[in-house]
């Protein structure tokens, strides 16, 4: 008896039907995620050419229906692409947006400690920072106390947030 090769002994080797439109709808995802990116982000992925200025056109688009024929458009782009590449990159911006917000929460509590509860903060920010200017940090806060307290302009608790921000920074 001979083997003979059917296309159902091969049909296991290959993706289902459900799996192949996962995978589409996770370019198509991937490509529209692109349309959100900044400028100077996008130009330094490994785009091709089509890609890009489907991506640039979708920014222009207005129309709900015209949006959503771009966007599957760009998802039948994607899968000539090195998704792979881009995802990379769109991970990193991620992670570098994550990690600046994650900073900026950081002086913002430093900054509310500070004008709360002056010198317990203060005492422990000079332990973390010992290069800190403690006088005019403690004057920074008093002002920002003062201005909270007079519902005037927060002048004092922006100078503050910056010289925590430039003093975390390092």
């Amino acid at each position: 008896m001979q083997d003979e090769d059917t296309p159902e002994d091969h049909a296991h080797l290959r993706p289902s039907k459900s799996e192949r439109k996962r995978a589409s709808q996770s370019l198509q995802d991937l490509g529209v995620a692109l349309i959100g990116l900044p400028d100077p982000l996008l130009d330094e992925l490994p785009l091709p050419d089509n890609l890009r200025e489907a991506v640039l056109a979708a920014r222009r688009i207005t129309s709900h229906g015209a949006l959503l024929r771009q966007h599957q458009y760009i998802g039948k782009l994607m899968r000539k692409a090195d998704s792979e590449a881009i995802r990379e990159a769109i991970d990193r911006h991620e992670a570098e947006r994550r990690a600046e917000a994650l900073r900026f929460h950081r002086v913002e509590q430093w900054r509310d400690r500070l004008i709360d509860e002056e010198e317990r903060a203060l005492a422990e920010l000079l332990e973390t920072c010992p290069t800190a200017d403690a006088a005019e940090l403690r004057r920074l806060a008093t002002e920002a106390r003062a201005e909270a307290a007079e519902q005037r302009t927060p002048r004092a608790a922006r100078l503050l947030f910056q010289r925590l921000r430039d003093l975390l920074a390092g």
